[in-house]
Order: structure tokens, then sequence, then C-alpha cells
């Protein structure tokens, strides 16, 4: 069956691949550039024991700028441009698998979902071992430590970046082990699975809609600069008890997500699985619209040469 979508999508055998990986490394390290002060905020909200340091994402902004400086707001990023590596392997995943499914179901919401989750499996397994070494290193106050490690100082001096990193991997594997790097893997899988699977659908739904409402001559772009913040929030608001969890596992060593969820509870009640849902949404607007506007440009540039004049893209 024809599909009816009016926004026409950029699948991976319309791709100049050489272009398509470059322009993707590029783009998504200028974006990562631009969040990280707020997934580090979302990151130690969400570990804090109820409002004990910060009252929320403004008042911890603030407090971070005031005490630590801009390179506060920066702590572990060296270490989470690594991610990068993941971030390609996320991309050809989900364009590879909505390829492989288009064979058996040309349905685009089963496409996005199956693609989706695919993707993020893949990225989950290469992204773990970083994130718990950068959010280690993001809970590194001034003169102290909101997590299990402390960076220590030599001889009174602070330890230069990738010796902090060193100093971060040392003791998480005299403590845990390899197993160590790969703690909160199954709680990543559990927030991060779901929120892909369920934010491309979200993200072509929301553009299919807004499509059958505006003009026939609206942009494609902007339909779909909109429709990226609208799917991040949904999969976010879904997803967010799980990522307090996963955040919780990860950075305090806890080896149950069942009974990390159930402390979480009995400590900080319902609210308690809302924590640093606004930073994230905050954090998710611009970023998804830059990625969205990205992603799609991406692929506009990377077109084969003979696409680029067959039809409006």
């Amino acid at each position: 069956m024809e599909d009816k979508r009016n926004i026409p999508i950029i699948e991976w055998e319309h791709l100049d691949k050489r272009k398509f990986y470059v322009l993707g490394i590029c783009m998504t390290m200028m974006i990562r550039v631009s969040v990280y002060p707020f997934t580090l905020i979302r990151t130690r909200l969400q570990v804090q024991k109820g409002k004990s340091l910060y009252n929320g994402t403004f008042d911890a902004f603030v407090k971070i700028l005031r005490t630590e400086g801009t390179a506060g707001l920066y702590r572990g990023f060296l270490v989470n441009t690594f991610t990068l590596i993941s971030g390609q392997c996320y991309v050809t995943t989900y364009e590879l698998t909505r390829k492989y499914v288009s064979r058996y179901n040309n349905n685009n919401a089963v496409k996005s979902l199956v693609a989706g989750g695919s993707a993020s499996l893949v990225a989950q397994s290469i992204t773990v071992p970083i994130d718990v070494i950068s959010q280690h290193l993001m809970m590194q106050r001034k003169g102290e430590s909101m997590g299990r490690f402390k960076v220590q100082n030599q001889d009174g001096k602070r330890l230069l970046v990738f010796g902090q990193t060193k100093d971060i991997i040392v003791q998480i594997f005299k403590a845990d082990g390899f197993r160590g790097f790969y703690r909160g893997y199954v709680a990543s899988l559990l927030t991060y699975i779901p929120n892909s699977a369920v934010w491309w659908p979200f993200y072509h739904f929301y553009a299919e809609q807004l499509s059958s409402l505006t003009p026939k001559d609206c942009p494609h772009l902007l339909l779909q600069a909109i429709s990226g913040p609208l799917a991040a929030a949904t999969a976010s608001t879904l997803t967010n008890p799980m990522d307090v969890v996963r955040a919780r596992v990860q950075v305090e060593g806890k080896s149950s997500i069942i009974l990390t969820f159930k402390q979480l509870i009995a400590e900080e009640g319902p609210w308690g699985l809302t924590k640093g849902l606004s930073a994230r949404i905050i954090s998710a607007t611009p970023s998804t619209i830059v990625i969205v506007v990205g992603y799609e440009t991406l692929k506009k540039l990377s077109l084969r040469p003979e696409l680029v004049d067959s039809r409006h893209w």
C-alpha cells in the first residue's frame, strides 16, 4: 500500500555514505557542546537526595556556574565525546534496520519503532562504559563529590582532565572490576530502548499531523523541527522514571533496579520519578531541534547526486 504521508523520508539507499559520516560527526560534536551542561545538571538533580543541593534546573545552573565556573558545567565532557562512535553506530543501525524491516512491512510506524529500539541497543552497548565514567566526573563538585568516587589531588594540585579520568577509571576498576563499567547497563537499555523506539514513531506521527494542518507550501524542515521536540517531550515523560533509576544505579553503585526503585519511592514518593524531567525536556528541546534540522539537512546534503533534483525532498 502506498504511504500517504506528505513529507518524503530519505532512506539509507538514497545516501552518499562518505558525506553522511563526515558531516554527521561534525554536526554531532556541535550539538554535544551546546547541550552538555543540561545533561550534567539533569544527572546531578537525579542523584541528589531530595533537594539537598539544588532546587531545580535554573537553581543548579546558577549555583554550578557561581561555585565551579563554566568548566564545572563541562565536567566529563572530553570523555563523553567518545560517544560520537556510538552515535554513528546508532544512525547506521537505525537506517539499515529500516531498510531491512521494509522488506516485510512498509508501515512507517513499525519501521521506526523496530529501527529505533535496535539502534539504541547497539549504541548503549558502546555508550554505557563511557557514561559511567563521565557521570562520576560530573559528580565532582568543588572540594567534594556527590558520587561514590572522588578525584584525588596530588600534592595539593588539581589533576589535569585526563588525569582525573584515569583516576576515576582506576577507582571504578578497584571497587567493581570490569563489571563496574557496565553498571546500570540493563537500566540503560530499559530507559533508552523504549525512549528511542517511542521517539521515532511519534516524530513521524507529529510531522504527518502538522503536514495535514498546514498549507502545502509550508517548508518540510519547519514541520520536522516542531515535530522533533514534541516527540522528545513525549518520550522523555514516558521514560523519565527509568532514567532516574538508571542514574542512581550507575552513580551510587547500586546493583538492583527493583530495590533502587523501591528506595526512591520510599524516600521521595512518586514525585521522585519526575526528578530531572524539566532539565531533560529543556536540554532535549533545543538539542532535538538542532538534531532534527541537522539530521534532515545532513541527509539532504548527503543525497546521491542523481537523486538531488529527482523530487521535492
